[in-house]
C-alpha cells in the first residue's frame, strides 16, 4: 500500500466518524489555540511595555535621593551635574502634586479623583531644563526660564493632550487656568508625546518646581531626572552619581537609587521571556490532554478495524505499512485539528490585543508554524502505540474478531 492510497483510507475513516473525529479534533484545536493566544499575549504586553520605555526617550537617567536634609541633596546634586557637562546635558526635580488636582478654565473642570484616566490632569514640577530631560518638545509659545523658577512665577506649560481637552480649538499661550484655586498663565504646549496615553505624558501640566511649596507645602525633592549626551556618556554617568550619591548621603538616615529606563525594560523582557514560557507551558498542557484523546480514539479504531487489519496482514500487508496506515490517520486528525486551531488563535489572538492593548495583534509567524508541527508530532507520539498495537495483531486472532 503507498501513501496516496494510505491518506485515502485516513480520510474515508475520518469521515466516516464525523462526530468522534470533531471531538478528538477539539483537544488539540483548544490547547493549540490556547497556546498561540497566552504566547501573543505575553508579545502583547512585551510591545506595550517597550512603547512605554521608548516614550520615556533614550539617555535618560531616574535619580531618586532622600536624606534629612533634602534641600541640601537638591542643591548639590544639581551642582554635581553641572560639573559634568561632559556627560550630563541637564538636570531637573520631578515633584508630583499630592492629593486631589483640580484644574479649571472657563466652564471646563478636570478632577483626578472624579475624571477618566484619558482626561485626568497630571501637575509635574520641574526646572527650565525640565522639557530637556524628559524629551519634551516646544510646539507653542515658551518653556518655563531660569527666571520663572527663580522669581517664583505662576506659569504653566501645558501637555498636548491636556490643551486640547481643556481649550479644543482656542490658542491657550496667554490664558489663565486655574490649579486647585491658584491661577496660572499657560505660556506654552508641548508637542504630542504619547499617543497611546500610556504614560500620561501628554496629560502634563508642568510648573516651576518652587511651587512646590505653594501647592504642596513642602520644598522636599526626591526624585530627579537627568539627561546623558549619549549611551557610552549614560553608562559612565550612573557609575559617577551612585560614587557622589553614596558620598553624600548617609545610608542610616537617607537612601538613593539611580537607573535608567533601558536597564528597566532590559530587566522587563526577561520577566516576559519567563511569563512566555510558563504560560506557554500552561497551555501544553491542554495539547497534552488532547493527546491522549487522540490515543484513546485511535485504539478504539483499532479494535473497531482488527478484522480489517487481519484481512490485510492474511494477504500479504507488511507490520509498516499497518503503522502507517494508523500513524497517518492520528497525524490527519491532529493537523486538522491544528489547522482549525490556528484560526482560533489567530481569531482569539486579534480579540485580546484589541480588548487588552487596543492595537491589532497578531500571532508570530514561529510560533504559528511551531504550533502547526507540534499538532503534528502529537498524532505521531500518541498514535504510535495504537499503530504498533495493530500492527502486531495475529491474522488468525484478527479474522476471528467480530
Amino acid at each position: 500500500m503507498n501513501l496516496v492510497q494510505a491518506f485515502k483510507i485516513a480520510l474515508k475513516s475520518i469521515a466516516a466518524k464525523k462526530a468522534r473525529s470533531a471531538l478528538t479534533m477539539l483537544g488539540v484545536i483548544i490547547g493549540l489555540a490556547a497556546v498561540i493566544i497566552l504566547v501573543s499575549y505575553a508579545q502583547g504586553q512585551n510591545l506595550k511595555m517597550r512603547a512605554f520605555y521608548e516614550s520615556l526617550g533614550n539617555n535618560v537617567i531616574n535619580i531618586s535621593a532622600g536624606s534629612w536634609n533634602s534641600e541640601k541633596v537638591s542643591d548639590a546634586l544639581y551642582d554635581y551635574c553641572r560639573q559634568m557637562d561632559d556627560t550630563i546635558l541637564g538636570v531637573t526635580p520631578v515633584v508630583q502634586l499630592s492629593g486631589t488636582t483640580i484644574v479649571r478654565f472657563g466652564a471646563k473642570t478636570l478632577d483626578s479623583s472624579t475624571s477618566t484616566w484619558e482626561e485626568s490632569p497630571q501637575v509635574v514640577m520641574g526646572n527650565q531644563q525640565f522639557s530637556l530631560c524628559q524629551n519634551f518638545v516646544l510646539a507653542k509659545g515658551r518653556d518655563i526660564s531660569y527666571v520663572d523658577v527663580k522669581n517664583y512665577s505662576h506659569v504653566c506649560v501645558l501637555g498636548h493632550k491636556i490643551s486640547n481637552i481643556l481649550f479644543n480649538y482656542l490658542n491657550p499661550v496667554g490664558r489663565t487656568i486655574t490649579i486647585n484655586g491658584i491661577p496660572f498663565q499657560v505660556i506654552g504646549v508641548y508637542q504630542e508625546r504619547d499617543p497611546q496615553n500610556v504614560t500620561g505624558m501628554d496629560r502634563y501640566i508642568v510648573l516651576p518646581y518652587t511651587m512646590n511649596r505653594e501647592l504642596n507645602g513642602s520644598t522636599q525633592m526626591e526624585t530627579f531626572v537627568a539627561k546623558a549626551k549619549d549611551a557610552q556618556s549614560t553608562t559612565r554617568a550612573i557609575t559617577l552619581l551612585k560614587g557622589f550619591l553614596k558620598g553624600l548621603i548617609d545610608t542610616k538616615t537617607g537612601y538613593f537609587s539611580v537607573n535608567t529606563p533601558n536597564q528597566m525594560q532590559q530587566e522587563g523582557e526577561e520577566q516576559d521571556k519567563l511569563q512566555q514560557q510558563f504560560l506557554g507551558g500552561i497551555a501544553a498542557i491542554s495539547l497534552a490532554v488532547g493527546g491522549i484523546g487522540i490515543m484513546n480514539i485511535m485504539l478504539v479504531t483499532v479494535t473497531e478495524r482488527t478484522r480489517e487489519i487481519g484481512i490485510r496482514k492474511a494477504i500479504g500487508a507488511e507490520r509498516k505499512s499497518i503503522i502507517a496506515q494508523f500513524l497517518i490517520e492520528a497525524c490527519m486528525i491532529c493537523g486538522i485539528g491544528g489547522l482549525f486551531g490556528i484560526a482560533a488563535g489567530y481569531i482569539g489572538t486579534l480579540v485580546v490585543g484589541k480588548l487588552s492593548f487596543q492595537i491589532i495583534l497578531l500571532p508570530d509567524v514561529a510560533v504559528t508554524v511551531g504550533a502547526f508541527f507540534i499538532s503534528v508530532a502529537l498524532g505521531v507520539a500518541f498514535g504510535l502505540y495504537p499503530a504498533i498495537k495493530a500492527s502486531g495483531l495475529q491474522p488468525v486472532v484478527a479474522l476471528r474478531a467480530d
